[in-house]
């Protein structure tokens, strides 16, 4: 079988390029995200993936890389019926607990062959257990930045894989900040869930599993929790790629959703923008969906992009409707973290169309809310 090709990454804004093998984290003349030119080695056959290993590395030809050292098995979680049309894909069964492992996997694996003198990630907590996991998988040494105030859960977690942990003072864009000037020291690899565009290409699967479950369709519409906007972006990618390939022929709307109290893109698609403003407030308010309390997205114009053209939308949530709805979701056996019931908080009640969520996170990594 062809392999599939990552030949460079590319700027979306200027066009520059830089070759996939270098440790170069964004593009040099605008210091914003990579995307990755890549081709496909195919199209998926569902004929051929009955004898094949029951993990996301199962779709090998539209992956960047192949042959892993650094799996563990993620991918392949189930998906179960909530509703007479909401479902839920159950990505808190992975291999650290949350979707994340989908991406951490791909920079790891990639990190393991650029072989660099260290790796360092910033999060707000689970894509830092999955990329300190997947670096303890590939034996690199491995720095996570976190904000004060992560659930101790999660940093407990990464110190148990053997990570250095970095507590910055502030909020997700101080740590993301002191990160970054990191990742600019010599013989550094950004293992960055939000600028390395190898993360996408993992998060995408999630589309595929859909597709392939459900007999070679998709719902009517995926709900997201958006923050950075990872998974969004990834399921983008898919339902792009599937189309190109025959296998579907329209694609499902994308449904974004954040915390009211920190929705920076809904106020934008709202108000009809492209991107974010210029400036945006200071302070950020605090709230129990702390995965996605992302104020100022670098894929944001992207992201945007994304929902408009699948002909979806944002919509937002309370405190008090993720406090009931991690209750709801754990009256019905599933125990989920306070970002991952944010999706159910917002279309669990819809009847008119199918829909997925993602139970992203499992409720031991923050606890049932107060």
């Amino acid at each position: 079988m062809l392999a599939a090709m990552a030949t460079a990454y590319r700027c979306p804004q200027d066009g520059t390029r830089a070759d996939v093998s270098s440790l170069t984290w964004c593009c040099p003349v605008c210091r914003g995200p990579w995307d990755l030119d890549f081709e496909i080695a195919g199209p998926v056959r569902p004929v051929a993936l009955s004898g094949r290993v029951n993990s996301l590395w199962r779709y090998e030809e539209v992956l960047p890389l192949g042959s892993p050292t650094t799996t563990l098995g993620e991918g392949r979680t189930p998906l179960v019926p909530l509703t007479g049309t909401v479902s839920a894909k159950l990505d808190f069964l992975m291999p650290t607990l949350s979707f994340k492992d989908r991406g951490a996997v791909m920079l790891a694996e990639l990190a393991r062959r650029l072989s660099p003198e260290r790796v360092v990630a910033d999060s707000s907590g689970n894509a830092g257990t999955a990329v300190a996991a997947y670096c303890a998988r590939a034996a690199l040494p491995c720095t996570v930045y976190v904000p004060e105030g992560t659930s101790p859960k999660k940093t407990e977690q990464i110190r148990a894989h053997g990570a250095r942990l970095e507590i910055v003072p502030g909020d997700r864009e101080s740590t993301a900040r002191a990160a970054r000037a990191a990742a600019d020291a010599p013989g550094t690899f950004y293992a960055s869930h939000v600028f390395n565009p190898y993360f996408l290409h993992g998060t995408k699967t999630y589309v595929y599993e859909l597709w392939e479950d459900l007999g070679g369709r998709l719902p009517d519409a995926i709900a997201v929790p958006v923050g950075n906007g990872t998974l969004l972006l990834g399921a983008a990618l898919a339902i792009a790629e599937l189309r190109a390939q025959g296998l579907i022929d329209i694609g499902p709307a994308l449904i974004a959703v954040q915390a009211e109290a920190v929705s920076p893109l809904a106020a934008a698609f709202h108000a009809g923008a492209d991107s974010l403003p210029d400036t945006l407030p200071g302070a950020v308010s605090p709230t129990l969906a702390e995965g996605i309390a992302i104020p100022r997205p670098p894929r944001a114009r992207a992201i945007l992009a994304a929902v408009r053209e699948s002909g979806g939308t944002f919509l937002t949530v309370t405190e008090d409707q993720i406090r009931r709805a991690q209750l709801d979701l754990a009256a019905r056996g599933f125990y989920v973290e306070t970002t991952g019931v944010a999706c159910w908080a917002a279309v669990g009640g819809w009847t008119d169309r199918s829909v997925v969520v993602p139970l992203c996170g499992a409720g031991l990594k923050t606890g049932l809310a107060a």
